[in-house]
């Protein structure tokens, strides 16, 4: 099956692909990768960068959505690359099983979420990437790989930036159904979070916290998700900040009919831990997005410097949400091998300002320890890459091994790799 060459999510980027193929299967996959010199995987096409992008043939994994195959042994769940997070929440949710963390949005799907590093919030909830047991790919010279949990290069291949080959499905680790509650608190003190950020942070399963930076110093919600079988109560208020009467949108001045519910109201993981729901696309091309991880001991520091920059960060900014995601041991995870704070920023879609305004970011937030989401927009170089992501040369070792003739190479990732 082709396509018609498309543009991403934001409609930011519009692909440079001769082509694009929606292969079905496994060995239509190989057929597209045979005699190809060029070609990336793309998703659901929420990369605000060019990740995804190539000259040659740009591989849709759309209709890689078979069947999931639940195995309550061993507790776990085999998906297909293109299915997306909702469509297999919703499935688990029917025969009594959960995923332990959700990214905001449901929409995306699950192989380009793991491939750069996307994750979910919660100080016990490790990111999307960590659930993965297994994974199977394809290289470019056709042969099917599987590596586990345990296996030699399962660290580099998880969060792989579509470097290795095209994954055709996934293994993720399942657990019972729960359920949460999720209340919204508004105005809450930096000076409080500053000096309070674990108490703040640990109030639940899940805490995200907003804020446009028009009052420096104060963030405008704070979103904190229960799980009703373990978490304590909703308190009456989170440290001066009090609960909305109302459900509330992340962004200022929006209506939140299609955000998640709220006002204590409980339901299923899957309709609680994303922020919107899955009917309803959120936000498609009016917005670019940008994400640091920054160590969670540096958090103070980078907050300040959020501070400090507001006068030109706020009048180019949507929201900032800020989460908490903790270690894991996956090379080119923004949590590899320490507790990370996500600064995540939705801007107006003003390209050009935007890039200009992220260069001042990173020369303040990249010497923090920040490492730049591989899915959003950021200016670092290979040198600041390599400081921020110490596993990346050794990546880019068994992406060779993998794809001697640099096949899913792309100018994105010749970039990352550098010369370093």
């Amino acid at each position: 099956m082709t396509l018609d060459v498309g543009r991403n999510w934001a409609g930011n980027l519009a692909y440079g692909a001769e082509r694009i193929v929606a292969p079905a299967t496994v060995s239509e996959v190989q057929e597209a990768l045979s005699g190809a010199s060029q070609v990336r995987a793309v998703g659901s096409r929420h990369s605000f960068n060019t990740i995804a992008d190539t000259q040659g043939v740009l591989l849709a994994t759309s209709r890689l959505d078979s069947a999931s195959v639940i195995d309550e042994v061993s507790r776990t769940v085999t998906v297909g690359a293109g299915t997306r997070y909702g469509e297999l929440g919703a499935e688990l949710q029917r025969a009594g099983w959960a995923l332990s963390n959700l990214a905001s949005l449901p929409h995306i799907s699950v192989a380009g979420a793991i491939a750069t590093g996307t994750h979910g919030s919660g100080d016990r909830v490790p990111a999307l990437a960590a659930a993965v047991a297994g994974l199977e790919f394809v290289t470019a010279a056709g042969e099917i790989v599987t590596l586990r949990r345990g296996d030699d290069d399962f660290a580099a291949a998880v969060v792989s930036l579509g470097a290795l080959g095209i994954v055709t499905s996934v293994t993720l680790d399942i657990e019972p159904t729960f359920e949460v509650s999720q209340h919204v608190y508004e105005k809450l003190s930096l000076e409080r979070v500053l000096t309070d950020f674990d108490e703040v942070t640990s109030m639940g399963y899940s805490v995200s916290m907003f804020t446009t930076w028009r009052d420096p110093d104060t963030l405008d919600q704070v979103w904190v998700k229960r799980r009703t079988d373990a978490d304590a109560p909703a308190p009456a208020g989170v440290l001066g900040a009090r609960p909305a009467t109302v459900a509330r949108h992340p962004l200022p001045g929006i209506s939140a009919e299609f955000c998640t519910a709220q006002l204590g109201e409980p339901g299923a993981w899957i309709d609680r831990l994303p922020h919107f729901r899955l009917d309803f696309t959120p936000s498609n091309g009016d917005e670019l997005q940008t994400e640091y991880l920054v160590p969670r001991t540096r958090i103070a520091e980078a907050l300040n410097v959020m501070r400090e920059l507001a006068p030109i960060v706020a009048p180019l900014l949507q929201v900032n949400e800020i989460r908490t995601i903790p270690a894991d041991e996956l090379w080119l995870s923004p949590a590899y091998g320490h507790d990370v704070v996500g600064l995540h920023l939705t801007w107006l879609p003003a390209q050009a300002e935007v890039e200009a305004l992220l260069a001042d970011l990173e020369e303040r937030l990249l010497p923090l320890g920040a490492r730049p989401h591989w899915g959003k927009l950021f200016v670092a170089d290979a040198e600041a890459l390599h400081a921020a992501y110490p596993k990346l040369a050794e990546f880019r070792d068994v992406a060779d091994r993998y794809d001697p003739n640099g096949v899913f190479r792309n100018d994105f990732l010749t970039r990352a790799f550098g010369d370093v």
